[in-house]
C-alpha cells in the first residue's frame, strides 16, 4: 500500500484471537507450577516429575508437521477448537490422574492439542490481517499471551495452596472459555482460500524454505526461544544463586523486567514493522536480545544482571513481531507446513537451549551465556542477508522467486 492510503483497521477477528491467546496462556500458566509438586505426589524423583512439563514440548514439537497437514485439509478454525478441546479435555483428566503414568500420558496428549491450537491460530492470524497491519496484528496477539502468562502463575501459586488438583480443572476451564469465544465468534469468518486460477491456493513448506526471509524468520525464532524462554528460564535462577549470592526475589525482579520491557515493545514494534519494514526490526531484535545475554556474561553485578535482562526483554519484543510477520508476507492461502515449522522452531529452542546451556553452565555460566549470544548473532547475520518483505504481496519482489502456490497463480515470494 502506498503511503497516502488509509490503514485498514484490525479486523474484529484478531481481536477474538486475542482473547483466546489470553484465556489459553492464563490457564497455562495456572497448572504451570503446579506440575511437578503433583508428578512428586506419586513419588517420583526430580527427573521423573520435569519430565511431566518436557513430554508436552516434545510433543507439540513431533506432531507440528501433521497438524500442520490437518490445517491445509480441514481448515484452520476446526484444527484451532480441536486442538483446544483436546488441551481440556487432557486437563481435566490429569486432574484426577491415579498414577504417574497416566498424567504424562494425558500431559503429551495435551501437547498434541497445544500444536494443533498453535499453527491453526497464526494461520488464522495471517489470513485475516491486511500485510500492512500484520506487524501490529501480531504485536496484539502476543500481548495476549503475555498477559495471561503474567497473570497465570500469580494465580496459580494461590490456587495450589487450595489444592494442587484444582489447577487442572481451572486450566480445562479457560480453555472451554477459549474455545467457546473462537467457535461462536469466528463462525461466520470469511477466507479466500482460492487462486486466481480458482484453485485452491496453498504454500508448500519446500518453497517456503527457499525463501531466505523465511529461513531468517526460523532462526530467529530458535534463537529467541533458546535466549528469551529457555535459557532465561534454566539458567538465570541458578546465576542470581551462585554467582550473584542473591535472594530469589532477584530473579522475580529480573522476569518482571524482562515481561515489562517485552510487553511495552509489543505495540512500536509491530508499528515499525508496517510502517518501515520487518527486516529492520528482525536485525534489531537479534542484536538486542544478544546483547542483553552478553552482559549477563561480562557482568557478575546486579547493575548489569537487571541492565541484561532489560536488553533482552527489549529484544524479544521485537521477535514477537517481525518474524512471524515476515512468514505471513511469505504465504498465500493455506499453509500448514509452513507454519508448523515456524512453531517448530520455536518449540526446540526452548526445549534444546536449556539442556545445552545448563551443560556448558556446569563449567561456566559466561561460556554458556556467550554460546547463547552467539546464536542470537548468527541469527542476526542471516536476517540482515535476507531481503524485505514488507510489501510484498502488493508489489514484485527485487529478485526472481519460485511460484508459492501448488495449483494457482504464480505467486511470487523473495528467495
Amino acid at each position: 500500500m502506498t503511503g497516502t492510503q488509509p490503514t485498514p483497521a484490525l479486523p474484529r477477528e484478531i481481536r477474538v484471537l486475542v482473547a483466546v491467546a489470553f484465556f489459553v496462556a492464563l490457564g497455562f500458566g495456572i497448572v504451570a507450577p503446579a506440575l511437578p509438586v503433583f508428578a512428586r505426589d506419586f513419588g517420583v524423583g526430580k527427573a521423573s516429575a520435569a519430565a511431566v512439563i518436557s513430554v508436552f514440548g516434545f510433543l507439540r514439537i513431533a506432531f507440528a508437521l501433521p497438524a500442520g497437514r490437518l490445517v491445509d485439509r480441514f481448515g484452520e478454525r476446526l484444527v484451532m477448537a480441536t486442538g483446544i478441546g483436546i488441551v481440556a479435555v487432557s486437563s481435566l483428566l490429569a486432574g484426577v490422574a491415579q498414577s504417574y503414568a497416566q498424567l504424562i500420558v494425558l500431559r503429551g496428549f495435551g501437547g498434541i492439542g497445544s500444536s494443533m491450537f498453535s499453527i491453526s491460530a497464526l494461520g488464522l492470524l495471517v489470513r485475516m490481517t491486511e500485510p500492512a497491519r500484520r506487524g501490529r496484528a501480531m504485536g496484539f496477539w502476543q500481548g495476549g499471551f503475555l498477559l495471561g502468562g503474567i497473570t497465570g502463575p500469580v494465580l496459580g501459586g494461590v490456587i495450589d495452596g487450595i489444592s494442587i488438583r484444582l489447577p487442572f480443572f481451572i486450566y480445562a476451564g479457560t480453555l472451554a472459555a477459549a474455545g467457546a469465544v473462537g467457535l461462536i465468534q469466528l463462525r461466520a469468518t470469511p477466507l479466500a482460500d482460492r487462486g486466481s486460477a480458482g484453485t485452491p491456493a496453498r504454500t508448500t513448506l519446500r518453497d517456503a524454505l527457499r525463501s531466505r526471509a523465511y529461513r531468517a524468520a526460523l532462526a530467529a525464532n530458535f534463537a529467541d526461544s533458546w535466549g528469551a524462554i529457555g535459557v532465561r528460564s534454566a539458567l538465570v535462577p541458578l546465576f542470581v544463586s551462585d554467582v550473584l549470592h542473591r535472594k530469589p526475589i532477584w530473579t522475580g525482579i529480573g522476569f518482571l523486567i524482562v515481561s515489562a520491557v517485552n510487553g511495552a515493545m509489543l505495540l512500536p514494534a509491530g508499528r515499525f514493522a508496517d510502517n518501515v519494514g520487518r527486516k529492520p526490526v528482525l536485525v534489531t531484535g537479534c542484536l538486542g536480545s544478544g546483547a542483553g545475554i552478553a552482559v549477563l556474561a561480562a557482568s557478575q553485578t546486579l547493575p548489569g544482571y537487571l541492565i541484561g535482562l532489560a536488553l533482552l526483554g527489549f529484544g524479544s519484543g521485537l521477535l514477537d513481531v517481525a518474524p512471524g510477520a515476515i512468514v505471513g508476507d511469505l504465504v498465500e492461502g493455506r499453509a500448514g507446513p509452513v507454519f508448523a515449522a515456524y512453531t517448530m522452531s520455536s518449540d526446540v529452542g526452548t526445549v534444546v537451549g536449556p539442556v545445552v546451556a545448563g551443560a556448558i553452565a556446569d563449567i561456566s555460566y559466561a561460556d554458556a551465556f556467550v554460546s547463547t549470544s552467539a546464536i542470537l548473532g548468527a541469527a542476526a547475520l542471516l536476517a540482515m542477508m535476507a531481503p524485505e518483505t514488507r510489501g510484498l504481496t502488493t508489489s514484485a519482489p527485487a529478485e526472481p522467486a519460485p511460484a508459492r502456490m501448488e495449483g494457482g497463480s504464480a505467486a511470487s515470494t523473495t528467495t
